[in-house]
């Protein structure tokens, strides 16, 4: 009868070989051709995403807050915690594979009498239940990094981003200043050829209207800028504060960007590791789902002694021994084990879906990281063309209409075009800077 049993377990063995089948990443033929430019990839150059932040982020200002931030953000603290979770889980899962020992001591009824007893139990694993939980927990854990990474790449990317928009903040406002200075010299210099009758009332009006609109404009940036500190504190986990920072102009950008190869997203992506990882613990949940239709085969034992006489001397006669093996086989509820496995299968068909589209829309960031970078980096050049020809072109209004060749509204025009397009350029500046960022992070940098 041993022998039958022993040979049913053997066979029931061999056939579930596949149970111990380890997650392997499928086959995805388009991440080759994830990136439109592939210029943005040249072979002899370093991938952005190999840089480490503190190259990329120069500005040692900005670096001592990105420190600060990454020490005491809330989100940054919990992702820790939760990988020390999942590490929790993962030690809990390997121990299950080892025999679990139990100790019990009593006394008897009689005077000097003792019972004692050494318990070990081991469930043997042969259809991968417990391995699999393993695994799974292996891949939690392996998630749980990937979120940590997440976190920390995304938090470096939001303290850099929120850093350079005071930066353009700070510079519309000295912008906005500099024009309401201006104004109050055209006021002054209309009143007077008011005075002389070489213009009229109305464009002095039209010039105190145009600085109260610009006095607005500088209200506005003022309010705009403190908000942004209170959040920048906020994000970096402290209480609201000035924020010191350095300048627009001093700012260095890299000269050149690398994507690097569509195939490094899979590995540096956080949130495409991620979803990888969410498909790893459904193929072990699977595995699960299968194992639960074999027995499981559990062996216990015993050892124990007694004595009556009160002696601490062991006695060989009163060993007793036990030994039991339990063989378990579902039978009735293959019903609900069928459903369980159909649902475990689904929901990994769906992981495999949500992996791949989280490769597709990696590659859709990058492509447009690229093209904002490019973008913002001609249009800065545009601008600045633009900013010395209006420069030029008030310089001249203005000497034509003290001479009387122009009215004051080819002046009043001349300088509402300069502001425009020197608050544009800086825009434009800021997101040349974001372009950089957001490579940075769509590649899965700063980990």
């Amino acid at each position: 009868m041993k022998r039958i049993i022993l040979i049913c377990v053997a066979v029931m063995a061999l056939s579930s070989c596949g149970l111990y089948k380890k997650y392997e990443r499928a086959e995805m033929p388009f991440v080759d051709s994830l990136y439109r430019r592939m210029d943005m990839a040249p072979s002899d150059t370093v991938s952005t995403a190999s840089v480490s932040w503190d190259e990329i982020f120069t500005d040692p200002v900005l670096q001592e807050w990105i420190r600060l931030g990454l020490e005491h953000n809330t989100d940054m603290n919990v992702a820790h915690l939760k990988v020390q979770e999942s590490q929790a889980y993962l030690l809990a899962a390997r121990r299950a594979l080892l025999p679990g020992v139990s100790f019990s001591a009593s006394g008897g009824g009689f005077p000097g009498s003792f019972n004692a007893q050494l318990g070990a139990s081991w469930e043997t694993d042969i259809f991968g239940s417990l391995r699999n939980s393993r695994r799974k927990a292996e891949a939690a854990l392996e998630q749980t990094q990937a979120y940590r990474h997440a976190v920390q790449t995304g938090l470096v990317a939001t303290i850099a981003n929120n850093y350079y928009m005071l930066l353009m903040l700070d510079e519309q406002l000295k912008i906005s200043r500099r024009t309401l200075t201006t104004w109050e010299e055209n006021i002054r210099a209309m009143e007077a050829l008011k005075r002389a009758g070489k213009t009229n009332e109305a464009a002095v009006l039209q010039a105190k209207a145009n600085k109260l609109s610009v006095e607005a404009d500088v209200l506005s940036l003022e309010k705009e800028i403190l908000s942004m500190e209170n959040s920048f504190c906020a994000l970096l986990g402290t209480v609201p504060m000035p924020i010191e920072r350095s300048t627009l102009d001093k700012q260095q950008l890299p000269e050149k960007l690398c994507a690097g190869v569509p195939a490094e997203l899979l590995s540096r992506r956080p949130d495409v590791r991620q979803a990888e990882m969410t498909l790893a613990q459904c193929l072990y949940d699977t595995n699960i789902a299968r194992a639960a239709f074999y027995p499981n085969l559990s062996l216990s034992g015993a050892l124990g002694w007694t004595t009556g006489n009160g002696s601490i001397v062991l006695d060989p006669g009163s060993l007793i021994t036990n030994l039991i093996a339990s063989l378990a086989q579902p039978i009735f509820n293959r019903g609900a084990l069928r459903a369980n496995k159909l649902a475990a299968e689904s929901r990994y068909k769906q992981a495999l879906y949500e992996f791949r589209q989280s490769l597709l829309d990696a590659g859709v960031e990058v492509n447009n990281a690229i093209s904002l970078w490019e973008t913002a980096k001609k249009r800065v050049e545009i601008d600045k063309k633009q900013i010395i020809n209006l420069q030029a072109a008030v310089w001249n209004t203005q000497l034509l209409m003290k001479h009387g060749n122009a009215n004051y509204l080819e002046v009043l025009t001349a300088q509402k075009n300069l502001l425009q397009v020197e608050l544009g350029e800086v825009s434009d500046r800021f997101d040349e800077f974001q372009s950089v960022i957001n490579l940075y992070h769509a590649l899965g940098g700063g980990y």
